[in-house]
This record gives C-alpha cells, structure tokens and sequence, in this order.
C-alpha cells in the first residue's frame, strides 16, 4: 500500500491510525487493526501516526519493549510513554504547525476529538474528519446471540432504572458493545476475547429499545467517552452526559453475577492451579507449551473463551507487561521465573483475571526481593480500608508509594494498579489508578495486580480480582495461592503476615 497516496488523496498532511474498531473496544481482532496493518505492533492499545515522512507509533509503559521488538525502526519511531505523559501532548509535539491531520471519525470518540481540537489549536493545526478508514476499511458484524440468565434485572427494569431522568421524548444512545449487551442480557461467545454481541447503535428512552434508527422527537444523550465522532453528529438534537448511567449500573454487579463470579474464578484457581503443578512436574517445557497446557485446563473446567490472549512470559520477557508471543524456544530451566496472566470467560460471559508468577526449581535472592516487595504492595492495597470517600486513586496511591520506597535499582511500576471487570476484562469505572476519581461503592469489582519490571532481569506482577461488600471490604474472589519459596517473611509486617493468612501459600 502506498501511503503517501493515502495522504495526498484524502488532502492531509498526516494521517491517525487507530487499534480500535468501530465500536471502540480494546480488543480488537488484528485483521480489524489499522495500526497493526501499518505497524506490526501487536499489542491491544496504542494509535500511529502516519506522515509524510516516518510513522510514529504511541504506547505506554505496557508495551515499551513489545513495540521495539516488533516494529521496523527503519520506517516507524516509537515513542514511549511514561507514567504522567498524555497520548494528546506526545501526539501535538509529532505534528508539525499549520497542518491538516486525517481522523476517522467511526473510530475515535467525540470527546477524544473535542481534546485534540483543543490541543491543536495551539499549532494551528486542523482536523478533517473521514467517513472511511484509508488504512483498513470498517465492518459491522451482527453475529449470533444468546441470552444470559445472570443479570440481576430484566431489561425493562434496567432501561426504568436508566431513563428515570429522562423528559418525554427524549433518548439515551450507545454503540459500545458492553453496553448493549449489559442492557439487553445477551451474550456471543462466537469471537475471541469476547462476550459481547456486536451491534452498531441501540437507543433507549422510556417506552423501551431500538436497534434501528428512530425519530427522537427530543434530545439524544450520549457518553462523549464513549461514543465516535461519526455517531454524535448523526442526530441533530444531541446533548451529552455528564454522567453515564449504563456504566454506572453495570459498575455495580448484583448478588446474581457476584454468586456467578465467584464460582467463575473458583474454576480459574482449578486451571491456574493444574498449570502450576504442570510446571513442576515436567522438564524441557517451553512457554508455548505452557500456555497450551493453561488454555485446556481452562477448557477442562468449563470456560466458553478465554477473555483475553494469555500471556505466559519467563524471564526478561516477564518484564513485557503485555507479552504476547508465547515461544517454543523459551524453555523451562532450573531458576526460571515464570508469569502467567490469564482469564476466561464461562457461560454467563462475565471475565475473569489473575496473575500469578511461578519459580522452575530454586529461585535466585533479587527474585524473592522483587516477589516480596510486589506482594507488600498487594496486601497493602487490599487492606485498604475503604470508607464512603474512597477512589481508586487513593488505593493506587498507597501501593505505588510502598512499590517506590521499596523497589530494587532498575525496577520500575509502569502500569495502574487495577481496573473494573464484567462484561469486559477491563471496565471503567472502577479504576485504581492516579486517574481512578470514581468514588468505590459495594458490589463493584476490580482487579489489585502491582508489579515490578526490569528489561535486564525479569518482571513481577500478582493480581487478584475483587469485590467490596456491603460494609465496605474488600474481598477477593481469587484464592490462588502465592508461592512460598518466592516470600521473604522477614521482610513483612506482622500485619502484612496476617493479610497474607486469608490466602493460601504452597
């Protein structure tokens, strides 16, 4: 493909590649990756921008050392993010002045569009928005769909509860496949990494639902966030919410889905437990074959899917957040450190998601140091006490502070210390992170997941999935033990011994 034509033709002098589809999800199958058509880089998140001259490819701390290893330098620069770096700002410097940058509007949300407007004026740089992607074109795909009997309320209720706010005539829309989903109680297990059925827009006002376009005969709200360029400016009459209320009900899970998830991870323990014991029992064992052995033991235990690729990672490439590429040449020996992040979904199609780090044999000192330190940080996190005031931010902060004081020279915490999970692996709100502002309130489930990273060593992440109760408590649903030979008990607090006494340690 030759992209300057791609410029020249659309009268751009720059063009943005999104890893997003559509329907804005993280996720996204890589024939529907316009970056990844342009770059290579595999990872799920991070946008490119396409000149004249090189491609820039934007990441976080996640996927720093995944992006150089897949990327040709020769035409691609990747520019690395940092703790406290925006994508906006490092995508303006990239721009040069009084240029005219390509935006697909299908593919980016208003409000992102409404922010690079006000960060470009300053350059005096200007945004054509296109109907289609030049990279890779769009498609809707409407696949099979199942109903699901863990939703806590009917549809009809969820819509009272959703549009009580709403005058006559008027209209909520979304286009996230989450909520739709969530909405309609129906799941589609018929994609990977996924439950969601994928449909394009769904309104709702008080009489009930449409999948099709509609005469709203008053005003259409809509989540900027949330929702693209493309679909805002469909309706003439829009306004948008200051708050979403299908994110906030879907935050906070009902008995019905905590009893679900509960027995959910209960079978992901099962799967991550009979990996570990593979590990152990077997020599000459390379990633590959571990992440085969992780994918049937789930499999074994009634998963649907997985509800995102596995990443299992020895060694150095442990210190890829988000590594992906599971080797058959990255054996197994004695020393080896192993991590395994992984999750699936079961027949009601709410995720799961734990992480776990394993030892082949006798552990060296700076890998017990690093797993006792990353395990400080969690049970700190998880004895939080948390009152009617409390944000993720604030968890976040207690951990990365202990991760900071602490940290062995070399090794850093690149990433949030948790997200919200159900429908999808990754919801917000909550979020515990230093933008996690969503007061945390019972029933709403997140994962805690601190970790340490060294591209030179290894890295260290251990993440268990949660729920707070109704006084407030934060309780896990994982009861995956942590690894004793990995534990330095001298290093802990008698308090931090007790935390670590609600779960189990082999």
């Amino acid at each position: 493909m030759n992209y300057e034509n791609i410029l020249k033709n659309n009268d751009i002098d720059c063009l943005l590649v999104n890893s997003s589809n559509e329907f804005l999800e993280e996720y996204t199958a890589l024939e529907e990756n316009a970056r990844y058509k342009l770059t290579g880089f595999s990872g799920s998140t991070g946008d490119a921008l396409l000149t004249k001259e090189k491609i820039y490819l934007f990441v976080d701390g996640r996927y720093h050392i995944q992006a150089d290893e897949e990327v040709d330098h020769n035409s691609t620069e990747v520019v690395k993010l940092k703790i406290g770096e925006t994508f906006v700002e490092k995508l303006t410097e990239k721009i040069p002045e009084n240029s005219t940058i390509g935006i697909v509007a299908s593919k980016n949300s208003q409000a992102r569009v409404e922010l690079f407007q006000k960060f470009f004026k300053l350059k005096s740089i200007s945004i054509k928005l296109l109907e289609k992607d030049p990279i890779l074109p769009t498609s809707i795909d409407n696949s099979e769909k199942k109903y699901t009997t863990v939703s806590g309320l009917s549809t009809n209720k969820k819509i009272k509860k959703i549009t009580k706010n709403l005058k006559k005539g008027d209209a909520i829309f979304t286009s996230v496949p989450e909520e739709i989903s969530y909405m309609l109680n129906l799941r589609d297990f018929s994609k990977n990494y996924t439950s969601s059925i994928k449909r394009k827009k769904c309104l709702f006002d008080k009489n009930g639902y449409y999948l099709e376009e509609k005469d709203v005969t008053g005003y259409v709200y809509m989540d900027k966030a949330t929702t693209s360029a493309a679909d805002f400016n469909r309706f003439k009459r829009v306004r948008a919410l200051k708050v979403n209320p299908i994110k906030e009900l879907k935050a906070v899970k009902s008995a019905d889905e905590l009893n679900h998830l509960k027995k959910c991870f209960a079978r992901t323990d099962k799967a991550l437990l009979a990996t570990r014991k593979y590990i152990e029992e077997n020599d000459n064992i390379s990633e590959f074959d571990i992440a085969n052995e992780l994918e049937k033991n789930f499999k074994n235990f009634g998963a649907k899917s997985l509800s995102f690729k596995s990443i299992v990672a020895k060694d150095k490439n442990s210190a890829s957040a988000h590594y992906s590429k599971s080797s058959k040449d990255e054996i197994l020996t004695d020393g080896s450190l192993i991590l395994i992040d992984c999750g699936a979904y079961y027949e009601q199609g709410l995720a799961t998601d734990s992480t776990r780090v394993f030892v082949k044999g006798k552990p060296s000192s700076l890998q017990i140091k690093v797993y006792t330190t990353v395990l400080k940080a969690f049970l700190k996190a998880y004895s939080t006490k948390v009152n009617e005031k409390t944000r993720g931010y604030d968890i976040d902060k207690r951990a990365r502070k202990l991760l900071n004081g602490l940290k062995p020279e070399g090794f850093e915490f690149s990433h949030s210390l948790g997200h919200g999970i159900g429908i999808s692996v990754h919801e917000n709100p909550p979020s515990l992170s230093p933008a996690g502002k969503t007061i945390l309130k019972p029933s709403m489930c997140f994962t805690i997941e601190p970790g340490l990273y060294n591209a030179e060593h290894f890295g260290v992440r251990l993440e268990n999935s949660c729920y707070l109760n109704k006084d407030r408590k934060i309780i896990s649903f994982s009861k995956m033990c942590f690894e004793k030979k990995l534990i330095d008990f001298s290093l802990l607090t008698n308090k931090e011994k007790n935390t670590l006494k609600l779960f189990k340690v082999l």
